[in-house]
């Protein structure tokens, strides 16, 4: 995915952030997390093939990875900030995981997006984190939302999803999370260890891997505290691998990196036809993702759930998308598609 620690890169105050309030296309068309007011990701948990995953994360990503920078970089400063607490002995106090943490390494988790993916990767690498604290490390979960009533509602209807042992805080200064930091709203989850006030790593992940980038996250972990980087399989939590691979199997083209910029509730209409027009080309010769996004457009339209994603441009196209490719047959090559008429 994205190899971090990151290179030097301008101060986090000159970063522009653009403003986004629809999470990725993510999830199932039941709507059942808080995102659903804004008709666009759920916990993917309660029903993850409408987007062609699975729980092994094997899917493959067809689109151009993307570097991005999120929270003060190695060797970069970190200042305290207030979080608010959900969960006893913290509920509905504020505190500051770095003024908790002392001069100890502190492993802090911003989860900028609610789906199956990053609940899933935090969950496990806290409850790994957790598990060190003899050794000194501390561990703190920051929750980004811009409503503290829906993010407190949506923290304890998922707390069965959600580490143990571990301490969550809502960012008290909305999704942007703490000024001085920097966060990048296109980052899924930003991961930091910070000692004394400074940051030793920092790990921004758009699509957070367990195979990927875990692995990275570990390595850093232990290069601080000491231990051995432990195998994958023997983590907590961590969904069984498939022993091999079937030689028949095909994986499921993932389409949320070319279809979150479309649906984007604050999109202008230029850049939703300019997304668009990228990801038909994307489509012209590529069955496999015809398919998928045939199947997607039809479970939404047919659910009646398409006013819920994006702008009425972004839901033009979708139903384009569903004329054209809802009716390709599974397992079959598909004729060769008309063009798509110029928006």
């Amino acid at each position: 995915m994205f190899p971090t620690p990151s290179p030097a890169k301008p101060s986090p105050k000159a970063i522009v952030m653009k403003p986004s309030t629809t999470n990725l296309l993510l999830g199932s068309i039941a709507f059942a997390s808080k995102l659903a007011l804004l008709g666009l990701a759920v916990v993917a948990v309660q029903s993850p093939s409408l987007f062609g995953q699975d729980s092994r994360n094997t899917t493959k990503s067809l689109a151009p990875e993307e570097t991005i920078y999120s929270g003060p970089q190695t060797g970069e400063a970190a200042e305290g900030f207030e979080v608010l607490g959900v969960f006893p002995p913290l509920e509905n106090q504020k505190f500051d995981f770095l003024a908790q943490a002392k001069e100890k390494p502190l492993l802090l988790i911003f989860v900028h997006d609610l789906n199956r993916q990053s609940i899933g990767f935090t969950r496990i690498l806290a409850t790994y984190a957790a598990s060190r604290q003899s050794d000194g490390l501390q561990t703190g979960i920051v929750w980004l939302d811009d409503d503290t009533t829906n993010a407190i509602a949506t923290l304890r209807r998922i707390q069965h999803a959600l580490p143990k042992e571990v301490s969550i805080g809502i960012s008290v200064d909305g999704r942007e999370g703490p000024g001085t930091y920097g966060l990048n709203r296109k980052a899924t989850l930003t991961i930091l260890l910070i000692e004394k006030n400074k940051t030793i790593a920092n790990f921004a992940l758009i699509q957070p891997s367990l195979q990927v980038d875990m692995p990275k996250v570990l390595k850093s972990i232990v290069s601080k505290i000491g231990g051995e980087v432990p195998a994958l399989e023997s983590l907590e939590g961590m969904p069984s691998m498939e022993s091999a691979p079937s030689t028949n199997r095909v994986d499921t083209p993932n389409l949320r990196p070319w279809l979150t910029p479309i649906i984007r509730r604050d999109a202008s209409e230029e850049s939703v036809t300019e997304a668009a027009t990228k990801f038909e080309a994307f489509l012209r010769d590529n069955h496999a993702a015809q398919k998928e996004i045939g199947r997607i457009t039809k479970t939404i339209i047919n659910a009646g759930k398409l006013e819920n994603y994006g702008t009425p441009k972004a839901q033009e196209f979708l139903k384009r998308w569903y004329d054209q490719y809802g009716g390709l047959p599974q397992g079959n090559q598909p004729d060769k598609q008309k063009e798509s008429p110029k928006p």
